[in-house]
């Protein structure tokens, strides 16, 4: 009979197990598609010392174990040892048909992970306490509740990938944010009707910021989003039947122009234009002055310019209003604004349909919202006004 096999300490091995000369541990399997591959470990049992200069680390039998256990699962003892940055690559790629804004996040959110240690670690290997450790290194670093929040949301996705394929058992993701760190998100607050006023008619006489009189009432009275408001071209618009065309926005990134698809799919829509809506547009395209030949991606003829004569992005309206609020509140102590941007204007345009009753349905509509729940979150946004105006009406 052919004698077993040894370690130098004269202990018997098992199928598989061998001794390498420099004394560390072996053990040879195969994998799903029949290749060999191998577990190493410097110390057979759980009980054998740590060789000098040696790191802690599972003994040979405690691998063979975890790897007996995967067999049986059916989980890809080959997969698990992909990087969490990987996993996410992966996870993207079987969704190739997103928006270019999205592709462009989920670039930034891979960088982010290839330099961060959780990023780097063998999926296999991470814990729920990692993944809180991420978040709060990532609020260390600067990152704002919100976006930690929505990269949580996009890796946990990806380890549901990730379980799907039997690559691990647990999502370690599965936890809530606010059980780790505080929501410090500064909730939006719609402007009164009285602030509106106030800011209107200051920039009705202001001769700097006159200039942004009709962008911001169309603001005030679409929902559009900024980047649909600088979008708009004359052909987009309907003064006969009082409708505005929603089906693209304009973006501007390192000097260039480009068309983009709206947010999503329910952003194409037609806005019905009030009067003062349709007088505000009326002026802006008779006092365009300046105007360049521009053609970007087949569309031309905007109506929101710059002094050049070139579109409007948002970035030029959200480094402006600052400015503008500021000069406000200069000549109007007491009576002070607060931080104003383009997306507050379309907030109140949404909090005052809400508030006047236009149905939720409707609402999401007017707005390009994909998900009534984000729609309907308004009708929860009551003032001390509104309640006192439904109060009456209820116990007249």
């Amino acid at each position: 009979m052919m004698s077993r096999r040894k370690d130098n300490k004269g202990r018997l091995l098992k199928t598989g197990e061998s001794q390498r000369k420099d004394g560390r541990y072996a053990y040879k399997y195969q994998d799903k598609n029949g290749k060999s591959k191998f577990l190493y470990s410097w110390r057979l049992t759980d009980t054998d010392p740590i060789p000098k200069g040696k790191q802690l680390k599972k003994s040979l039998r405690e691998l063979e174990k975890e790897l007996q256990r995967d067999i049986m699962d059916g989980i890809d003892t080959c997969g698990k040892k992909m990087l969490l940055w990987q996993l996410y690559e992966k996870h993207n790629a079987l969704k190739p048909n997103v928006r270019k804004s999205t592709v462009n996040g989920r670039k930034y959110l891979i960088d982010i992970l290839k330099v961060d240690t959780l990023g780097n670690m063998p999926i296999e290997s991470i814990k729920p306490s990692d993944t809180k450790e991420w978040a709060i290194r990532m609020k260390k670093n600067g990152y704002s509740y919100q976006t930690i929040n929505n990269y949580k949301r996009s890796l946990k996705a990806c380890f549901y990938t990730a379980l799907n394929d039997d690559l691990v058992r647990k999502n370690p993701f599965n936890w809530n944010l606010s059980d780790v760190l505080e929501d410090d998100t500064e909730h939006k607050t719609a402007l009164t009707d009285e602030q509106v006023n106030a800011l209107l008619s200051f920039l009705q006489i202001d001769d700097v910021y006159q200039k942004y009189y009709n962008a911001i009432v169309v603001l005030l009275h679409t929902g559009l989003r900024i980047s649909e408001l600088c979008g708009l071209t004359t052909s987009d618009i309907d003064f006969e039947k009082g409708f505005i065309q929603v089906n693209h926005q304009i973006n501007y990134d390192k000097g260039k122009y480009s068309i983009n698809e709206t947010k999503t799919e329910s952003g194409i829509r037609e806005i019905p234009m009030i009067k003062i809506v349709k007088e505000a547009l009326q002026d802006e395209i008779k006092n365009r002055g300046k105007i360049q030949n521009v053609n970007i991606d087949g569309y031309s003829d905007f109506v929101f310019l710059n002094q050049k004569g070139y579109p409007m992005y948002a970035t030029a309206y959200s480094s402006t209003f600052p400015n503008m609020i500021k000069k406000y509140n200069k000549y109007h102590k007491g009576n002070e604004l607060p931080l104003i941007t383009p997306h507050t204007l379309r907030h109140t345009f949404c909090t005052n349909m809400a508030n006047k009753k236009m149905t939720p349905n409707t609402l999401q509509y007017v707005m390009g919202h994909k998900n009534i729940t984000m729609t309907l979150g308004y009708y929860a946004h009551g003032t001390a006004q509104s309640a006192m105006v439904e109060m009456l009406s209820i116990f007249a």
